[in-house]
């Protein structure tokens, strides 16, 4: 069953009235309602991965973002210093509970801050000396780091200081990697360069650089997998239950051996393909080595994708991969049984980035549950072209959208639950509608795999059903008298 697509054009069209002309125009080449000809040939005429509109509220993050707190920062055994101001380290301390192995600050870092805190001195007269200090100083605090990378901020780009060669000379002299990612903010039009820029740094300085005593055909990567309150560890579980060997897992409980060492793998697994696509691709070309992409979200496309990867490798994967959905399906059947009456025809909105967007779907419809709009902070076309065949006809797909765009869908769709991020929960706490943060779980998880399945349903109904949003008016909100957005 389908949504009312001419029902939400319109909505879409009133919602972009507010806009002056000029930006109304461009607002709407953003938004695209899922059709049947689009949901079948994946057509997708939305912009996406270009510059936001000045002058509205974004969602989106910057480049250093997308290196330094999503693909870099989970690398445990590496020192990853905020080359810059202390602010942007400061805002992505520990934000994205990459679980990790290890003691902190012993041979596990990636929940600690090191900024070189540049000051107005630093703007003067350049950064590059407190850059070798600062490497000198991780050298001797943390013996056991197995590297540094220097993520630098905008003021380093502005300022033109040469990470590169501060990079080489500390190598050299410290005996360690020492990686220089030119992801300054300002860079691209949101945290995807940053994710481009990370993967090139990886390939350039530490992809290849270590060999694997004894390979085997069953050997696999998983890539793009950020260990989100152990994420990759509830993914890994099912992967070698099914027999296959994982030699490398990055970023989340990363080390820098194993980005070494991933070249070894027969075959690559990508969870997130927007931030990790470049690596895959190239380790295809370099390496030879094939990929697919999974989704480990909800019980009916964990099935799907453990066939998917069970059917690229001998009988035997095959036979073991029927073994785990037999051993876990009761359990799965329970879940869905016990909260799916408890959830059914909710409708849910979400914008979150990456590729939650289009695979957390699975696991709501599982569930009961009605995806009614859906869309990205930085997604690029390709995103969008496997987002529609899984949304529902009538349903509303859109990029990047603005503060106030969300908040109109939200009430005009009477949704009942919101997945987005932290910059978006309060706001929804405040109109009286439930809300999950689904970049980092809301402090909860894992919700891959199997194990991540039964906390996704019981958060889910936790959120939908408190009794507290009954003591919330939910009143639509009265625009004062010569207001205008």
């Amino acid at each position: 069953m389908g949504l009312d697509i001419e029902a939400n054009k319109k909505l879409v069209e009133d919602i972009l009235e507010a806009y002056p002309d000029k930006a109304k125009k461009d607002r709407k080449k953003h938004f695209q309602i899922n059709t049947e000809e689009t949901k079948e040939s994946c057509s997708c005429s939305l912009k996406s991965n270009i510059k936001s509109r000045p002058g509205v509220m974004t969602p989106r993050g910057c480049s250093y973002a997308g290196s330094k707190g999503v693909v870099w920062g989970p690398i445990k055994d590496m020192v990853h210093i905020s080359h810059g101001p202390v602010g942007c380290g400061q805002y992505s301390w520990g934000t994205r509970r990459n679980y990790a192995n290890g003691t902190l600050g012993i041979d596990n870092f990636t929940a600690m801050q090191i900024t070189s805190d540049f000051q107005e001195t630093d703007i003067v007269f350049g950064g590059d000396k407190k850059l070798e200090i600062i490497c000198r100083e991780i050298k001797e605090m943390f013996p056991l780091a197995k590297g540094i990378s220097v993520q630098s901020e905008c003021p380093v780009g502005l300022i033109g200081d040469d990470i590169e060669a501060v990079s080489k000379k500390m190598a050299k002299e410290l005996e360690m990697p020492v990686v220089p990612v030119r992801c300054e903010g300002f860079r691209g039009v949101s945290q995807s360069l940053g994710h481009h820029i990370a993967n090139d740094a990886i390939r350039d300085f530490v992809m290849g650089k270590a060999d694997l005593a004894e390979t085997g055909p069953y050997d696999v990567n998983i890539i793009g997998d950020y260990n989100i309150g152990g994420d990759a560890w509830a993914s890994r579980i099912l992967l070698e239950e099914m027999g296959l060997r994982v030699i490398a897992q990055w970023s989340g409980d990363g080390t820098l051996n194993e980005l070494e060492i991933a070249h070894k793998a027969k075959m690559n697994l990508i969870h997130c393909h927007r931030s990790m696509n470049y690596m895959v691709d190239h380790m295809e070309k370099a390496y030879g080595i094939p990929w697919m992409e999974y989704n480990f979200f909800g019980p009916s496309k964990t099935y799907e994708s453990l066939r998917a990867i069970a059917a690229k490798f001998d009988a035997t994967i095959q036979e073991n991969c029927e073994k785990v959905i037999a051993k876990y399906k009761p359990q799965m059947d329970a879940i869905i049984g016990k909260y799916r009456p408890r959830l059914e025809g909710k409708k849910v909105m979400l914008l979150i980035g990456g590729l939650r967007s289009r695979h957390t779907i699975g696991a709501y419809e599982d569930l009961g549950m009605e995806i009614v709009a859906t869309g990205y902070e930085f997604a690029h076309k390709d995103d969008y072209e496997r987002t529609f065949p899984d949304m529902k006809v009538g349903s509303i797909i859109m990029d990047d959208p603005t503060a106030y765009e969300l908040e109109e869908l939200a009430q005009k769709l009477n949704i009942d639950l919101m997945g987005s991020g932290v910059k978006e929960k309060y706001v929804y706490h405040k109109m009286g509608i439930p809300f999950r943060q689904m970049h980092s779980w809301d402090y909860s998880g894992p919700y891959h795999g199997f194990d991540g399945f039964k906390i996704f349903a019981k958060d889910m109904d936790m959120t939908v059903n408190n009794p507290i949003w009954s003591l919330i008016d939910k009143k639509e909100k009265v625009q004062p008298e010569g207001a205008s957005v």
